[in-house]
């Protein structure tokens, strides 16, 4: 695979892995009555921002496990 293509696939796969997974954790903060947008910093908005923040990093995590799964490692050094 070329370097601009397998860059490309990285960056595309990280962004939807990442807004997927804050999306998913907005929302089950939603499920759960969790305001991220309420005024001030109640503890039920600061778990609702935790929520977002720990769904965008599983998220860019569970991308990058489906990207190395459908590419082989390179053995090439650098």
């Amino acid at each position: 695979m070329s370097d601009t293509k397998r860059l490309l696939m990285e960056g595309l796969s990280d962004a939807v892995g990442f807004v997927g997974g804050a999306l998913a954790g907005f929302w089950i903060g939603n499920l759960l009555g969790w305001d991220i947008f309420a005024p001030g910093y109640g503890t039920t908005t600061v778990l609702a921002i935790a929520l977002v923040g720990l769904g965008a990093g599983l998220g860019l995590q569970a991308a990058r496990r489906w990207r190395n799964t459908r590419s082989p490692q390179d053995t090439k050094e650098k």
